[in-house]
């Protein structure tokens, strides 16, 4: 998702994008990679090929948070990249002193629209509506507003909605079971856009309980949709 939002934003400023899972020696003028650790390969060939040519990297929350500590891989990528790009202004501190003169801090935009009213979502009348907006991924930690609320008294009005695509079987299955046995939770799985965007207007807050994140794009939007936020830390 973020790599076809932010080729969207490069198209719109008159630049030819391509989105490639790996670079294979392309003429190209520049790359951006979304990735330190899984675009190692794709950076050192590049850098090997067009020397001249800006590498952009981007770092995600587990690249911060986990592979900077541990991987090779990812810390030579930061090494040949000639910018660093981070989301958010705490993670330029996660980097070695000389690397943060390539560090450039953009904030994840997101269209402004007035903040809606919220309404009742029409399934659940009279409820207290939270959302959960992500890919089911482990890093995630997607079930964590579920989990939460089964430990809620039987009186409070509070349902989870949760939305976005399963990343594997065993998160289709795990979504499945809590709908099951879970009265409060419900799953609608991967959404267009503006069907997301109405969803989050009308909770009355959004849950970001990633173990690792390097800048929740759903952050930005729930701030311009009114929505308050409950994040992890």
């Amino acid at each position: 998702m973020t790599a076809l939002r932010w080729a969207r934003i490069l198209r719109s400023l008159g630049h030819g994008v391509s989105i490639l899972r790996e670079y294979d020696s392309e003429s190209l003028d520049s790359l951006i990679a979304l990735h330190a650790r899984r675009s190692h390969q794709s950076i050192k060939l590049f850098q090997r090929e067009h020397r001249d040519q800006p590498i952009i990297v981007a770092l995600t929350g587990t690249d911060l948070y986990r592979d900077l500590q541990k991987s090779k891989h990812a810390q030579q990528s930061l090494k040949l990249a000639t910018r660093i790009i981070v989301l958010q202004p705490k993670a330029r501190d996660e980097l070695d002193a000389q690397l943060r003169q390539k560090v450039r801090l953009i904030y994840q935009s997101v269209e402004m629209r007035s903040p809606r009213k919220h309404k009742e979502s029409s399934s659940s009348p009279g409820s207290f509506s939270v959302c959960v907006i992500g890919h089911l991924r482990n890093v995630k930690d997607p079930f964590r507003a579920a989990m939460a609320a089964r430990l809620l008294p039987s009186w409070s009005r509070i349902r989870v909605t949760q939305v976005g695509g399963a990343m594997t079987n065993l998160m289709t299955t795990r979504a499945h079971e809590e709908m099951k046995a879970n009265a409060r939770y419900g799953w609608l799985g991967e959404l267009p856009q503006w069907r997301v965007r109405q969803v989050l207007s009308r909770c009355r807050a959004c849950v970001v309980s990633s173990k690792m994140e390097g800048g929740a794009n759903v952050l930005s939007e729930a701030i311009v949709a009114g929505v308050p936020v409950l994040a992890s830390r």
